[in-house]
């Protein structure tokens, strides 16, 4: 599991919609909640402790100040990553964050870049162990040019460019000022070569940001800087989207496999129609890495959310997709996506799930025993 304490901070308004708390509320249910898994191995005496014992027990991804930048763009375009780095966005870009004002505080800055720092480093955990999980990530909205819908920088990307690089794409990326040695030495797995990555995202909302790094990135609403010659992860990046046809965006992208969903969708339909779509993302893409998006949206009270899966539904949901991947063999790395309450600590419950998911497969599937 990777985690950050710079993933929350004080002083976030109350009166925002998005739940900034929620983060650090993940790691205290994991520290601090009985995990029903541990309570019903037979094979282990757990009685009722939390599934982690200590904060040291995470991993924790690179400082803000040590993530090169070289890591980030492409696919982020330069121009925009250093208006947001500076603090320097127009309110127009900040209003379509959502975040508003608070966009160029330092501690969002910090930990919008943690963010991805962190679902990086679990994509590289995933490479290794075959599974890993993040306590944040799956910034979906956002786009090379611009972020939206709380989402800044596209962590789902950024890992897939990352992962998928090779000494090809050193001509293309030119312009970004990268590091290509840094990019040589980037860990992707011991014994496999990453050729395509697979989103599969279950939150709510149709990832649309994701979406338009394997469509057209010359749109003039995806790049708008003309000097940055735009990432395309055409045949790299594939996206599976599971999400509430009415819900926001507007109007959707097109993603590799959609799967929109009526409201009060329960959880028959909502198992029925990803085992199905999931079945058949895995034997077309053939990926070498899958990016799980967690989202907790789809719970039935869920304040965004216009989907009706229970408890049992949502995790039903992440072990058929974490099993199903690790039956196939690919490495899975999974985040957290949205999540909207304003029981702050019942949300952080909520978001603990996928962790306590993947330690039950880790468990099942005895992943401590790859080299």
């Amino acid at each position: 599991m990777v985690y950050h304490e710079g993933y929350s901070f004080q002083d976030w308004p109350t009166t925002y919609t998005f739940p900034m708390d929620k983060f650090k509320q993940t790691a205290y249910s994991l520290l601090n909640d009985s995990d029903e898994f541990l309570l019903h191995d037979e094979e282990y005496d757990y009685d009722a402790r939390p599934l982690v014992l200590s904060k040291q027990h995470f991993f924790k991804p690179l400082s803000h100040l040590q993530f090169p930048l070289s890591f980030l763009s492409p696919p982020i375009c330069p121009a925009f990553l250093q208006s947001f780095l500076s603090g320097s966005l127009t309110r127009e870009e900040c209003r379509l964050i959502g975040f508003r004002e608070q966009t160029s505080r330092p501690e969002l800055i910090e930990r919008t870049v943690l963010e991805v720092a962190g679902t990086v480093l679990t994509a590289q955990l995933a490479m290794k162990y075959g599974l890993a999980c993040h306590l944040a990530g799956g910034t979906h909205h956002a786009e090379s040019c611009r972020g939206k819908g709380f989402t800044i920088l596209n962590d789902l990307a950024v890992v897939a460019r990352l992962m998928t690089w090779n000494e090809g794409d050193e001509v293309n990326d030119a312009a970004a000022n990268n590091d290509v040695g840094l990019l040589r030495q980037f860990y992707r797995g011991d014994d496999r070569k990453v050729e395509r990555v697979l989103v599969v995202d279950c939150d709510v909302h149709q990832g649309d940001g994701t979406a338009t790094f394997h469509t057209d990135q010359t749109s003039p609403s995806n790049n708008k800087d003309k000097t940055f010659p735009a990432t395309n992860l055409c045949n790299k990046l594939y996206t599976l989207d599971l999400h509430a046809e009415s819900n926001y965006p507007h109007p959707k992208e097109k993603c590799t496999y959609d799967v929109p969903l009526p409201d009060d969708c329960d959880d028959e339909l909502y198992l029925s129609s990803l085992g199905d779509a999931l079945d058949r993302a895995l034997e077309e893409v053939n990926p070498q890495l899958v990016l799980y998006n967690a989202g907790v949206d789809v719970y039935h009270s869920d304040k965004l959310g216009r989907l009706s899966l229970s408890w049992e539904g949502m995790k039903q949901r992440d072990i058929h997709v974490v099993r199903r991947c690790l039956i196939d063999n690919i490495p899975v790395a999974c985040v957290v996506g949205g999540g909207y309450s304003t029981d702050v600590r019942e949300l952080g419950i909520r978001h603990s799930l996928i962790s306590r998911v993947c330690s039950l497969m880790w468990r099942e599937y005895g992943l401590w025993r790859r080299k």
